[in-house]
């Protein structure tokens, strides 16, 4: 099954990016047409601009939650507008093993689609790793856990009704 381009996966963070860049032109007293060419630097205030709240983002221990305004998302934003922005590549993989944890503890508290999501979010960024692999098996896992329980619980609640009905019968 082949993904669609980065930009139509997570529309949200390309909305942010393009508000972001917008905002950048808005506040540098622009009042002409605004339409970012490779000589005016809009895509270079928008970096700045993504760097700022990516860096705020670490500050505030939003690393890759909540979903739209955490670190990881504005790094792969500024990597969107810059491909080879050393400065975001470099966070991204400084944080990785933050990261890493970060989507085990979630898979640990049974909150699997919310570490499915970051899994995704931190594929993006480094898709050859080995560990995120080893994650995501391990999200597997715990989500056949988690039917296995709910199958159990269902059949339970089937003995007991249909117990409940013979004794009904039986009176």
């Amino acid at each position: 099954m082949r993904l669609p381009a980065p930009a139509l996966r997570c529309p949200l963070r390309w909305s942010i990016a393009t508000l972001c860049l917008l905002v950048g032109l808005a506040g540098c007293g622009r009042h002409e047409a605004a339409v970012p060419d490779a000589s005016s630097g809009g895509d270079q205030d928008g970096v700045h601009i993504l760097l700022g709240l990516a860096d705020q983002a670490l500050a505030d221990h939003r690393l890759i939650a909540p979903a739209g305004a955490n670190a990881y998302e504005f790094y792969l934003s500024v990597l969107e507008l810059d491909p080879s922005n050393a400065v975001a590549r470099q966070h991204l993989g400084e944080q990785m093993p933050d990261a890493m944890a970060a989507v085990e503890q979630a898979i640990n508290a049974r909150q699997l689609d919310e570490a499915e999501r970051e899994l995704r979010l931190l594929r993006e960024a480094d898709s050859s790793n080995f560990t995120l692999s080893l994650l995501a098996g391990k999200l597997d896992a715990q989500r056949m856990i988690v039917v296995r329980e709910d199958e159990a619980r269902a059949a339970e609640i089937r003995a007991r009704a249909e117990a409940a009905a013979e004794a009904a019968a039986a009176r």
